[in-house]
């Protein structure tokens, strides 16, 4: 999956996939390891569920992400906001 999911950044295609057994529709902007050591993906969060009911920013660990889904939708990036080198990764794989 870490090779699709960096295709999906430098293609700026949208990403689905389940967390928390719940739908997430997202814009990825970076991909590698967390500072904790956790696969991690920081994202635009653009439709699904949302436990705080807003979409935005967030940061997911992928451990407990399922059914991964490449949409063919894309997107035009970055999202106001984003900034290179997130220093919520200790090593990053792919970003815009």
């Amino acid at each position: 999956m870490k090779q699709e999911i960096i295709e999906a950044i430098e293609n700026q295609s949208v990403i689905e996939f389940y967390y928390d057994e719940e739908l997430r529709v997202v814009e990825p902007h970076c991909y590698g390891l967390t500072t904790a050591g956790n696969e991690g993906l920081r994202a635009f969060q653009i439709d699904g569920y949302s436990s705080t009911g807003k979409f935005g920013w967030k940061m997911y660990d992928l451990g407990k992400a399922d059914d991964i889904t490449i949409t063919q939708d894309q997107f035009e990036g970055p999202r106001p906001g984003y900034q290179t080198g997130d220093k919520g990764m200790s090593t990053i794989y792919a970003e815009l």
